[in-house]
């Protein structure tokens, strides 16, 4: 099972990466939605899928970052890619600020979906994560496969009212 890989992988295993590439949202927004994630070390694969009868774009695009990291057994050295420049700009220039300031943005309101911002930091926290944009349906082929996984994770949540 791919989940295992994490937990049997040999020493000299310890400097692969792990390559994580994530997508959500909800059509319309806020509604249905539905996030994916593929998790790739080596030659294994594993996808992960969720949904939320009713959310938004950005809350599903943080639960497959964070459910994605939460899924590795042992910490890793980990590239995520995501075209969300929300989760990318969140998580490497703004959270800084927001934990700072008691989770609070710049005009002191609270962060939005702090709780999910909060998972995602926990979640990131014990792993070496580099965090790479990439450009929503421009081609990048995981990107793309992410975006029909989630896609389906939506539909099913739709198909749940």
């Amino acid at each position: 099972m791919a989940s295992d890989v994490f937990d049997t992988a040999p020493p000299e295993a310890a400097e692969r990466v792990v390559e994580i590439w994530t997508d959500g949202g909800c059509k319309p927004n806020p509604g249905p939605g539905g996030w994916a994630a593929i998790l790739k070390f080596g030659e294994v694969e594993r996808e992960l899928t969720g949904s939320d009868p009713k959310t938004t774009n950005n809350r599903m695009e943080l639960t497959a970052a964070a459910a994605a990291l939460e899924a590795l057994k042992r910490p890793c050295t980990v590239v995520l890619h995501t075209d969300s420049e929300y989760v990318r700009n969140g998580i490497s220039r703004w959270i800084n600020g927001w934990v700072r300031n008691n989770w609070r943005n710049a005009a002191k309101d609270p962060v939005a979906n702090m709780e999910l911002w909060q998972r995602l930091l926990a979640a990131a926290k014990p792993h070496k994560v580099e965090w790479r944009w990439v450009r929503g349906h421009a081609g990048d082929v995981m990107n793309e496969r992410a975006d029909v996984l989630a896609t389906i994770a939506r539909d099913a949540a739709r198909d749940m009212k």
